[in-house]
């Protein structure tokens, strides 16, 4: 075994100090292999933490469902990078936070290595509930509600609504490539996340056609009746 592979299997058998290999130790390797760019296969995993491959389904379920694992591990870390340095509050602080993560997606050369074995995989697993969705939803909505917390958001919406809204928004352009595009539609995602994140004006407290002034509402209601009513 060359001594890549070998670190690999060293660091799943081993990490968390010495305890015993188990799921997260599977989901390390298999991210460790995605991140190299390496197609994932459940009989070389197993052998490399050590076990059999019926434990290494019991532990991580099919191989579909340990590749939606190891995609919203790295959801997580991709978004954790794009808030880094990021100031600024409210709506333009989530646009800019939103706007980074997506370029660093499409951008992501292990994602590039993944979609160009397995598109159809790839879709279905980004982009149907599931993991991904989930460990995404669950990010977007803790910075969601630290913004309205702070008094800088205000939303029509129940916080995890709009951010699951959100999240297949972006979704569906980010990866509209995959969908039948001919790119990635980040700046139509983000002008679409925008309206949701900027409630639209609201009427003035007498009703909408305050808006027209005095002389609009004559318009509408006609002229005042003369003094003999008519």
């Amino acid at each position: 075994m060359n001594r890549v592979g070998r670190t690999q299997a060293e660091h799943a058998r081993d990490l968390g100090d010495g305890r015993a290999a188990g799921p997260a130790q599977a989901i390390a390797a298999a991210t460790a292999h995605y991140l190299n760019g390496d197609p994932i296969d459940m009989s070389a995993l197993a052998a490399e933490l050590g076990v059999g491959r019926a434990t290494l389904y019991r532990w991580v379920g099919s191989r579909e469902q340990l590749l939606g694992g190891v995609l919203a591990e790295m959801t997580e870390r991709t978004y954790h990078g794009a808030l880094r340095g990021v100031r600024g509050t409210g709506p333009q602080r989530l646009l800019t936070v939103l706007d980074r993560f997506m370029r660093e997606v499409v951008d992501a050369a292990p994602l590039k290595a993944f979609t160009e074995r397995e598109p159809r995989l790839f879709v279905r697993l980004a982009t149907t509930p599931g993991p991904v969705e989930e460990r995404a939803t669950a990010l977007l909505c803790r910075e969601l509600q630290r913004e309205i917390d702070r008094g800088a958001l205000h939303v029509p919406l129940p916080t995890r609504t709009l951010a699951q809204a959100i999240v297949r928004i972006a979704d569906s352009f980010m990866y509209a490539h995959y969908l039948g595009g001919s790119r990635p539609e980040i700046e139509t995602a983000l002008e679409v996340i925008e309206l949701l994140l900027r409630p639209a004006v609201p009427y003035p407290p007498d009703g909408p056609e305050d808006r027209d002034g005095p002389e609009g509402r004559e318009d509408r209601e006609g002229p005042e009746p003369g003094p003999s009513g008519s």
